[in-house]
């Protein structure tokens, strides 16, 4: 079985919300560790990566 690799988004402000897109699920508001440079939905396993960091995540 072949599982899909989540999705990937590229933003620039640190307070994202997630909806899940077309799947959909409840909006949820996630902040993007400065540390890190990226955080992961709960829901959807969509990696939200900050511009700053594009590339080295």
């Amino acid at each position: 079985m072949v599982t899909e690799v989540p999705e990937t988004r590229i933003v620039d402000t640190y307070r994202v919300a997630c909806d899940g897109g077309a799947l959909g699920h409840p909006r949820v508001w996630l902040r993007i560790s400065e540390e890190t440079g990226f955080v992961e939905c709960p829901y959807c396993d969509v990696k939200i990566i900050h511009r700053d960091f594009e590339g080295k995540v």
